[in-house]
């Protein structure tokens, strides 16, 4: 019985069950880009008529495409960790047998860049170095998770930064002027911080297996002063982009999110361990909403950059 019990369950091993590529893919990592191109999309100010299949494409590109990429390649090249870690993982729990993580990485990749494919060159041009960042991120001998400065700013860069100025394109079909250029390189930019705030859960684990998180290299009450610095620095560039463009609404509504901000920032600071999460949840939903605010203000701006 044992044997013939065997026999049948061993073609299901051979082979990923739907359930572990979607658990593969993580799609609750999907937000934050497919929020940067929900903001993109919208600080161009131009309508949906005739745009809507770029519109369906940009969206399954920033979020199942590139984002479920990066987290299949991630967790390939983090298997042996994860084994020791967290063995529960698709990957090292089996779920994900044989090589079967690395030929969805692979074969998600090849997707991405036929979808960017069809929507242009510009397009075409930020998926490729979206994907070449996925790849660096986690694979040898780049590995840019090892160091948090590197690391964070890429995943900050092709998290927020690429996927606005996709939208843009996606919605004009122009490469995107330079105002929604500056957001969107800026709140790329703040996202360095939100992305240490996760650095604070496994500091230990962080140390043991040499990987250089911010909170590892400067220690936790410097780590959580970066973080806060960069995020506080990045929005308030923001603001003074939004008052020289002419929005002083919109660059003080931006300013008052950013005090509330600030505000969280100094009990987070006081205990980054305890608070982090906690911090996460406020502070983090503020800044998204002030990138949304901020794509409202740019949309005012049309006629002017049009």
């Amino acid at each position: 019985m044992f044997g013939m019990e065997l026999t049948r369950q061993t073609p299901q091993a051979n082979w990923p069950m739907p359930g572990a590529i979607v658990a593969l893919l993580k799609p609750i990592t999907w937000f934050p880009p497919m929020w940067a191109y929900a903001c993109g999309a919208i600080s161009t100010g131009h309508g949906m008529d005739g745009r809507l299949g770029f519109i369906f494409l940009g969206v399954l590109l920033a979020g199942p495409l590139l984002c479920g990429t990066s987290q299949a390649v991630n967790d390939w090249f983090d298997r042996h960790v994860d084994a020791i870690n967290e063995p529960d993982r698709v990957i090292p729990s089996g779920r994900m047998p044989g090589q079967w993580g690395l030929y969805i990485s692979i074969i998600m990749s090849a997707l991405s860049l036929v979808v960017a494919g069809l929507m242009g060159t510009f397009i075409f041009a930020a998926a490729l170095l979206g994907l070449a960042f996925a790849w660096a991120y986690s694979a040898p001998p780049f590995r840019f998770k090892q160091n948090g400065w590197l690391g964070n700013g890429v995943v900050g860069f092709s998290y927020e930064t690429l996927p606005w100025l996709t939208a843009a394109t996606a919605m004009t079909g122009l490469v995107p002027e330079a105002p929604i250029w500056i957001v969107a390189l800026l709140y790329g930019l703040g996202a360095h911080g939100i992305l240490t705030l996760n650095d604070f859960k496994a500091i230990a684990g962080d140390k043991e297996m040499g990987i250089r998180t911010l909170p590892v290299l400067h220690g936790e009450r410097s780590a959580a002063l970066i973080a806060c610095a960069v995020m506080t620095v990045a929005q308030a560039g923001v603001v003074l982009t939004l008052w020289m463009l002419g929005l002083p609404v919109y660059a003080l509504a931006i300013l008052f999110v950013l005090l509330l901000q600030m505000v969280c920032m100094v009990r987070f600071a006081r205990n980054p361990v305890r608070f982090a999460v906690w911090y996460s949840a406020i502070g983090v939903g503020l800044y998204v909403t002030g990138m949304m605010i901020t794509a409202f203000g740019l949309r005012t701006l049309v006629p002017a950059i049009s």
